[in-house]
């Protein structure tokens, strides 16, 4: 089992539900986390994540002033903050595919639905840590590469017809001060 030093990273908690926040903090608190930010909405989230840039955020996707969604589409415009490039968790109760598709196309890292285990948020902090995926920017998206099916059989030029010209920025050591054991 791979396991992250959880100490040297920086969370920010973004949820209207304050038990719901308490829960995530106890629990990144016991993977070993100290630094964790906590914003009751949206806009509060905001200027949490211009004050304190965290390493990764973990947002409910419905909130008042302005829900998950908005908060990302904010944090992912490039020259708008420090880190664009920040992992995002949405969490949401709801894991109908058309939410799972609007959370990816706004820029999305990875997606939780509630009610959440401690395996399940230790999974997804993982997956962006170990496995940081390009991101990619185009004239109408900047976020995480959407497309994570590899087709070992597929044999053509381009993987998918259609697609815009895209620039690919590989996420490099975005993590390297966390140690990573096995």
């Amino acid at each position: 089992m791979i396991r992250i030093d959880f100490n040297r990273l920086r969370f920010l908690l973004v949820d209207d539900n304050a038990h719901m926040r308490r829960i995530l903090r106890t629990l990144l608190h016991g993977f070993g986390s100290r630094e964790v930010y906590e914003a009751e909405d949206g806009a509060a989230g905001l200027e949490a994540f211009t004050h304190n840039i965290p390493d990764i955020v973990i947002t409910d996707w419905a909130m008042p002033i302005f829900d998950g969604l908005e908060l990302t589409q904010m944090i992912r415009q490039p020259g708008a903050n420090a880190n664009p490039f920040v992992p995002i968790i949405m969490l949401t109760g709801h894991s109908e595919k058309k939410r799972v598709m609007a959370a990816r196309d706004c820029g999305v890292t990875e997606f939780l639905v509630k009610p959440i285990s401690a395996n399940a948020l230790y999974q997804r902090i993982l997956t962006v840590v170990v496995n940081p995926r390009p991101f990619i920017k185009t004239k109408t998206f900047f976020g995480p590469d959407r497309r994570r099916l590899v087709n070992p059989n597929y044999v053509g030029v381009e993987r998918r017809k259609g697609t815009a010209k895209a620039e690919i920025i590989p996420q490099q050591a975005l993590f390297e001060r966390v140690k990573i054991t096995e």
